[in-house]
């Protein structure tokens, strides 16, 4: 299991999660249970699905919550952008939300790459022991019982 606490995308995921929450106490009220909530949500589940994804056992696995994080950081950057364009919020508090999910965003990307990488290596490795194994196996098949 991983220390996600050590993670430096979680980190930032966090970071923005709170930033998120403080960004929408401005919104309309009328947004309550729309972009208010979506946004929450989103933003919440980055750092939650880092969480998730570090408590697993395999590489696959921990790939696949990162890549749920990555969407869920893309959603959220998207209704930054709502945000600005519905000009619910000052544009510098906007801007300073934006550069902290690009940081995220380019932070999380980072590692899931790195992660990729590396888990590619396992997998390279065990499809060559596993083609010998089977080429093994079909030579010996070749040679009778009573020879061996």
């Amino acid at each position: 299991m991983r220390d996600y606490r050590k993670i430096e995308a979680w980190q930032l995921a966090d970071d923005l999660a709170v930033a998120i929450y403080r960004l929408s106490n401005v919104l309309p009220r009328e947004e309550i249970y729309g972009l208010t909530s979506q946004m929450r949500r989103s933003a919440v589940s980055v750092a939650a699905n880092i969480v998730e994804g570090s408590a697993r056992e395999t590489k696959g696995d921990y790939l696949h919550f990162l890549h749920i994080a990555r969407g869920s950081l893309a959603e959220t950057r998207h209704f930054i952008h709502l945000t600005r364009r519905l000009e619910y919020v000052p544009e510098s508090d906007a801007n300073a939300v934006e550069e902290l999910s690009r940081r995220a965003y380019a932070c999380l990307h980072g590692l899931i790459k790195a992660e990729e990488k590396d888990a590619g290596k396992p997998d390279r490795l065990a499809a060559t022991v596993k083609a010998l194994a089977v080429l093994g196996a079909a030579h010996l098949s070749l040679i009778p019982a009573h020879d061996l």
